[in-house]
């Protein structure tokens, strides 16, 4: 027994360095890989065996051609799989590790998942990995003339396995901002624009198409979207119809055979009436301000969603028409509340 708790011992020991690394990096890679290197320039080589990968896409996006003195800069990285750019099946977890040579400073919103990186004060990271591979930062240039600055930027897509395997991807991508007064104010426009910086593989960056079974999957689905959107409004179109209808014929037969409500007494008419006009007013009250506003009524809420959720619905329509529906319904009770009070009082109403 005891040779068997020594061999679990070192069994759990060896699982559980093996499994600091990768805890470790899923906050963000560390500031020298596994050879001793920087990450940042030579990569984060405990990934697909050290190597490069095309499947990693790194962007880099809004970089000026040219610093100004101070000047902020706000920059968008993405990290990807090409294959899941493509529509395809791919990783869909990333991280990024972003250099500028300490010249500079990078700061960044609090909703984003990005810290100092390790060992370095200058660098920045994923203090999480990302299920969009999008981050926003902005670089404020230096106060003084640094001449050339050299930025590094090295991105993973990985698979959430919680290890790093083959099937992780890598890349990294350098670039350079030229110093003030390098670019006079005579150049072209688009020479003084910002740029994309991108590596990956091409097809997904450039000449990414859609399937045809993608294209007919987005139809079917656009369909389908279309038959629920209408198959719903002629669904309460028609109900509010039929109950429009019932009421109008029951007031025409009322009329016709000289009939009404059931007696009410004054004492019970008047709280009876102003409960209901209340409820109407306030039911139009809300309908006229949902219809002003510009905002949108979904379920469920985006609040409890990601933002850039698909699965919601728009219930702006339905939900603006029902209040009214109900409005018009406690409208109509107190007329019918009135035509009670007014109602001749039977034998069994005055015992």
């Amino acid at each position: 027994m005891a040779s068997f708790n020594s061999k679990a011992l070192v069994v759990l020991l060896i699982i559980g360095m093996a499994a600091i690394p990768a805890l470790g990096n899923s906050g963000g890679p560390p500031y020298l890989n596994q050879d001793g290197d920087l990450t940042v320039k030579y990569g984060c080589t405990c990934h697909n065996n050290g190597a490069t990968s095309e499947r990693a896409v790194v962007m880099i996006t809004s970089v000026p051609i040219m610093y100004e003195l101070g000047e902020d800069y706000q920059l968008t990285i993405r990290v990807a799989d090409s294959l899941t750019l493509s529509g395809g099946d791919g990783n869909s977890k990333a991280g990024f590790l972003l250099s500028s040579g300490s010249i500079g400073t990078f700061t960044w919103s609090d909703d984003e998942d990005i810290r100092i990186a390790a060992d370095s004060d200058g660098d920045i990271s994923h203090s999480d990995t990302d299920s969009d591979g999008v981050w926003v930062v902005t670089w404020t240039a230096p106060s003084d003339d640094s001449g050339d600055i050299n930025f590094w930027l090295v991105g993973n897509s990985v698979d959430g396995a919680g290890v790093p395997d083959t099937e992780d991807y890598w890349n990294l991508l350098a670039f350079s901002i030229s110093p003030p007064g390098t670019i006079s104010n005579e150049e072209s426009d688009a020479t003084l624009s910002t740029r994309t910086i991108s590596v990956g593989d091409y097809d997904s960056l450039f000449l990414l198409e859609e399937t045809d079974a993608q294209k007919e999957e987005k139809r079917q689905e656009a369909i389908a979207k279309q038959i629920y959107e209408q198959g719903n409004l002629f669904y309460w179109f028609s109900l509010t119809a039929l109950i429009v209808g019932a009421v109008i014929q029951r007031e025409v037969l009322e009329r016709k055979y000289d009939e009404g409500p059931e007696y009410l007494a004054l004492e019970l008419a008047y709280p009876q009436a102003l409960r209901q006009a209340a409820v109407s007013v306030i039911s139009f009250v809300i309908a006229v301000r949902w219809l002003a506003e510009d905002s949108t009524l979904e379920f469920p809420p985006r609040a409890l969603l990601d933002p850039e959720a698909q699965n919601v619905t728009d219930l702006t329509s339905f939900v603006i028409g029902s209040t009214f529906l109900f409005s018009a319904w406690f409208a109509y009770g107190v007329y019918r509340t009135v035509l009670a009070a007014r109602a001749k009082p039977k034998v069994k109403d005055l015992l």
